[in-house]
């Protein structure tokens, strides 16, 4: 497998933030389209205040960026953390199914 980009967030930040379920609500938001903050506020029930504290952790570990436009705080989601995360399923894939692999090879030698 390739090594990761140096710019790529450390996979514990990147679960730890996905961990809490008003994040994961909130980068499942995302990825349909960008949000401003107090649209992504309104269906979990939680302040402004609230969601732009889960949004600065989700931005320091690469899931979300965000911008402003006028008076408005503009969220959509990053590849960064995504690829992180895609990266390590898919090391941990290639263990497995080399394992697996070897454990056919053993059971069909019997």
């Amino acid at each position: 497998m390739a090594a990761a980009p140096a710019i790529s967030p450390p996979i514990d930040r990147v679960f730890h933030a996905l961990g809490d379920p008003s994040r994961r609500a909130i980068v499942e938001r995302l990825a349909r389209g960008p949000l401003s903050v107090s649209r992504l506020a309104e269906p979990l029930g939680i302040t402004v205040t609230a969601v732009g504290q889960h949004l600065r952790l989700l931005e320091s570990c690469g899931l979300v960026a965000s911008e402003k436009h006028g008076r408005t705080r503009v969220c959509r989601i990053e590849a960064a953390g995504l690829i992180t995360i895609a990266q390590w399923i898919a090391h941990c894939r290639e263990l497995w199914e080399t394992r697996l692999d070897r454990l056919g090879d053993v059971l069909g030698e019997e």
